[in-house]
């Protein structure tokens, strides 16, 4: 019975095109000079995204992008994806080991278990706070597993986004993946399965995976 890890975004809630509207505005706004920024940058930490895009603006610079970005994030819907909270009790209710693994930070999560009722349904959580490696690396992957004192082989990852993918198959992990962010054909050659969301999703398909 493997452990279940669970991206957030585009996983657990059905954030990304919320996400898209402020990140290809800012990306234009900021003049990256890259086309559809929002996709680009999916499944990646605030701080890798100021890092890795906008290392040439000054220190001012980046802090308004960061505040402006953490606002956004402090303030913006967390509708949850289709039967990812059912199934979440269901994966409970038999017994399975669960943990959050997220690009964002603790106060996102913290008002999404508020609003949305679903702290409980976690055995761990691994924030963007609590890394110092964000997706693609696989160290946030790896930490969940050693919080649950299970090994990479016992993991089964849950990820929408590319970045996500390549984290938990780096760690040595199965990964399930879910088209609600990149067309399903995109996935296939790169996840153990591809499913549109939880709609559906019982038991025993989860334990034939």
């Amino acid at each position: 019975m493997k452990t279940a890890l669970f991206d957030f975004d585009g996983v657990i809630v059905d954030t990304e095109p919320i996400y898209d509207i402020f990140w290809n505005e800012a990306g234009v706004r900021y003049n990256t000079g890259i086309d559809n920024f929002a996709y680009v940058i999916k499944g990646t930490t605030l701080p890798d995204i100021i890092i890795k895009y906008f290392s040439d603006r000054t220190p001012e610079e980046q802090e308004k992008i960061f505040n402006e970005a953490a606002q956004y994030e402090a303030t913006m819907p967390l509708p949850p994806m289709p039967g990812s909270i059912e199934f979440l009790k269901l994966l409970k209710d038999q017994g399975v080991k669960t943990g959050l693994v997220t690009s964002s930070d603790t106060l996102k999560v913290e008002r999404a278990f508020r609003d949305l009722q679903i702290g409980k349904l976690f055995d761990t959580v691994v924030t963007a706070d609590r890394i110092t490696k964000g997706k693609p690396a696989p160290m946030c992957y790896l930490l969940a597993a050693s919080d649950l004192q299970v090994t990479p082989q016992e993991c089964l990852v849950f990820e929408d986004s590319f970045a996500g993918i390549q984290s938990g198959t780096d760690a040595g992990m199965r990964v399930i993946g879910l088209s609600t962010t990149n067309p399903a054909e995109t996935l296939q050659d790169k996840v153990h399965e591809v499913i549109p969301d939880f709609r559906n999703i019982t038991w025993e398909k989860y334990l034939t995976w």
